[in-house]
């Protein structure tokens, strides 16, 4: 591209953070901007280096600020550090238009990154709870402090969270100041604000959504939605609606229901109020329900127990079988025999819309049960158990008449536990998405994107899908694959264990700086590079145990080391959070290692998703879209780390040989490109004469 058509085309993007659009970023814009002019959606598998932030926000910007009604753009990631870059592309766009009126952004985490009182440290339910105390009770002073003008302060400038944190406690009224909650004043603020920079939740949670979007005063036909690492998308709609019940959890219902009720009389005693007393009617049902429904469980768990085979640990639960409980408990309390109700006959339609109410009823009860909870170590502990059952009511509630919902018995622990699980996460995205003005969805491994199109639930006459090319040529990134090596379950053996290890020691021979190491499991891990002592690196392990402190801590002590001349091998698991939570920016890993091939092991849930994406996707479909491209793209989140910016180079090492059979192959990009090692001594000299001959940019 030559320097006048570059001008030409930054001038077409009023938009871009960048005086120069970058290689692959122009299609992108484009792209983007035409699928969301026409309502649509757009999805861009784009690799590191691309600027697909400052692509997206110019795309969703040229829609939303020439809109003749007031649009949003809600940039949505699961990554904190990626709040930081969002405002940093806000500023740099309103410092090259200057003179123009100045895009507004508000930037929000979670309710308790944001408090200013000292309960703000304790877990996270622990502070829910409190949080929601002291509302209730007027005793958080800076909940109920207004603080006129810090609206129109915050909207001046783009503002990094810890920066609005910040300006909420100097904030000034008449000389005096006014402390207000930092987070009910980004909420206030974002209703107004032209990007508002927060989670997957403020959209994909139907609660948190209705109570976000509700005190913004924004509606979802008015968003431009742009996701982030959309890739983690479908898991994480997946999460959201996974719940598990014991038969202890049945039984601290009952118990929490009763105090519910207990208190509920001593407020209708004292105000006589009628919506009291009608909750405190519905809650007395519920109690009732629940304490026939307490031995109705156990006795269910019981059965589950002795319907396992030998060897199995856990078995599928089918919806009717413990939705049973709930209507044999109901039918029960109110005297159904038959089809008789309190002495009277009904039809059995009449009979299906009483049971089809009793489920929402209860349900809905049990998510309004308050109760005083001790404080406990175990985090899980604070959320009532009435919540707990209420939640996985409503997933049946919703889900419970598809093919889409699972429950999954296991026999671990004590009691054992059922837990629903969503196999189509498009249930709840595609009516989201279908509801706002449309969307961007990217990722570096969101691939490919028709995948996640389908599984997401995008309309295909109104989604348009590419795949961008890396603008790492080859040389500055190349791939190597270990043919001698394998994690194949049949061939784990300690002789495997030590070819590998003799590769990653040729890798550590060849290459001058830090390298991250990545298995499928923490067990695996252990098993290869726990014990073992490499030579000439020191060797740090990922821990289940470490805090948010030890990992923001970690990039700054590899950079202090690598600046003192010493060497670490990384060693972590792919999807935790060294393979996808941090940025290794400023070429710090010099190469990456990924150990085998992370696919799920057979499971019932897993057996229920193959069978779900069959029928749902085609049986062609069905492994790929489960087993295998998860599983490759786990590993392209690994192999991205060392490479966050142009002037990067690493050096990637495959220790698997199945990466080029077939079934493996094609879930690769198209243009990446893959060398062969037999042995240690091939791999140590292709990394020598790789960093002898790239260096990156710094040191050129």
């Amino acid at each position: 591209m030559t320097e006048e058509g570059s001008q030409v085309q930054t001038e077409m993007f009023e938009y871009l953070a960048h005086e120069k659009p970058r290689p692959g970023q122009v299609e992108m814009i484009r792209e983007s901007t035409e699928a969301l002019r026409s309502r649509g959606y757009h999805l861009a598998a784009a690799p590191t280096g691309i600027g697909k932030t400052a692509a997206a926000l110019s795309a969703a910007l040229e829609i939303t600020q020439k809109s003749p009604t007031k649009k949003h753009v809600f940039f949505l990631t699961s990554r904190q550090s990626q709040h930081r870059i969002v405002v940093d592309t806000v500023r740099r766009i309103n410092q090259r238009r200057t003179g123009k009126e100045p895009i507004t952004l508000v930037d929000m985490i979670g309710q308790s990154g944001m408090c200013v009182q000292p309960f703000a440290k304790e877990s996270n339910l622990v502070f829910s709870m409190m949080c929601s105390t002291a509302r209730k009770t007027k005793s958080c002073r800076p909940w109920i402090t207004s603080a006129p003008g810090l609206t129109k302060r915050i909207l001046d400038s783009p503002l990094h969270v810890d920066e609005l944190v910040e300006l909420t406690k100097i904030h000034r009224v008449g000389g005096e100041i006014t402390q207000t909650c930092p987070w009910k004043a980004a909420r206030e603020a974002a209703g107004l604000a032209d990007v508002f920079v927060g989670d997957y939740n403020h959209i994909f949670d139907e609660g948190v959504r209705q109570s976000s979007l509700e005190a913004m005063g924004i509606s979802l036909k008015d968003i431009i939605v742009v996701v982030d690492e959309a890739h983690n998308l479908p898991d994480r709609i997946r999460m959201t609606m996974e719940r598990s019940i014991t038969p202890t959890i049945a039984r601290n219902t009952t118990m929490e229901l009763e105090e519910y009720v207990g208190a509920l009389t001593a407020s209708y005693q004292q105000n006589n109020s009628v919506p009291i007393a009608l909750e405190l009617d519905v809650a007395t049902w519920a109690f009732e329900v629940m304490k026939i429904a307490r031995t109705k469980t156990a006795d269910l768990f019981r059965q589950l127990h002795s319907d396992l085979v030998s060897d199995k640990e856990e078995g599928r639960v089918e919806v009717e079988r413990f939705l049973d409980i709930i209507h044999r408990s109901c039918d029960e309390y109110e005297g159904l025999t038959g089809q008789k109700i309190l002495g009277e006959n009904i039809g059995r339609e009449d009979r299906a819309v009483e049971r089809a109410h009793r489920l929402p009823r209860l349900a809905d009860v049990l998510l309004r049960v308050e109760v005083e909870l001790e404080t406990g170590e175990d985090e899980d502990t604070m959320e009532p158990d009435a919540h707990k059952m209420g939640h996985i009511l409503k997933c049946i509630e919703m889900f419970g008449k598809t093919t889409a919902l699972s429950l999954v018995f296991s026999s671990k622990g004590r009691e054992g536990r059922i837990t629903s699980h969503l196999l189509d996460p498009g249930l709840v995205s595609g009516p989201v998405f279908e509801s706002v003005h449309g969307a961007i969805l990217m990722s570096g491994t969101l691939y490919p994107p028709k995948m996640y199109a389908d599984i997401l639930d995008l309309p295909a006459e109104k989604t348009t899908k590419t795949a961008y090319s890396s603008p790492f040529a080859g040389e500055r990134r190349p791939v190597l694959v270990a043919g001698d090596v394998t994690t194949k379950y049949t061939q784990r053996t300690p002789a495997m264990w030590s070819k590998i290890r003799n590769h990653l020691q040729a890798l550590i021979d060849g290459t001058p700086g830090h390298i991250a190491v990545f298995a499928p499991s923490y067990r695996m891990m252990e098993e290869i590079l726990a014990e073992h002592r490499f030579k000439g690196i020191r060797k740090v392990m990922e821990s289940r145990e470490w805090s948010k402190n030890d990992i923001d801590s970690l990039v700054e002590n590899l950079r202090s080391e690598k600046e003192a001349g010493q060497r670490v091998l990384l060693c972590g698991v792919y999807g935790a959070r060294l393979s996808e939570g941090i940025d290794y920016n400023g070429g710090i890993l010099d190469a990456v290692a990924c150990i085998g091939i992370p696919n799920a092991p057979p499971s019932v849930l897993s057996d229920s998703l193959k069978a779900y994406a069959g029928d749902r996707f085609g049986k062609n479909n069905a492994w790929r879209y489960t087993v295998t491209q998860p599983a490759i793209n786990a590993i392209l989140q690994a192999m991205g780390r060392p490479i966050r910016s142009i002037g990067d180079r690493a050096l990637i090492l495959l220790l698997d040989q199945r990466h080029t059979d077939r079934t493996y192959i094609s879930c690769y990009p198209s243009d990446l490109r893959m060398n062969a090692t037999n042995d240690p001594q091939t791999t140590a000299s292709f990394a020598r004469r790789f960093f002898s001959r790239v260096h990156t940019v710094e040191e050129v």
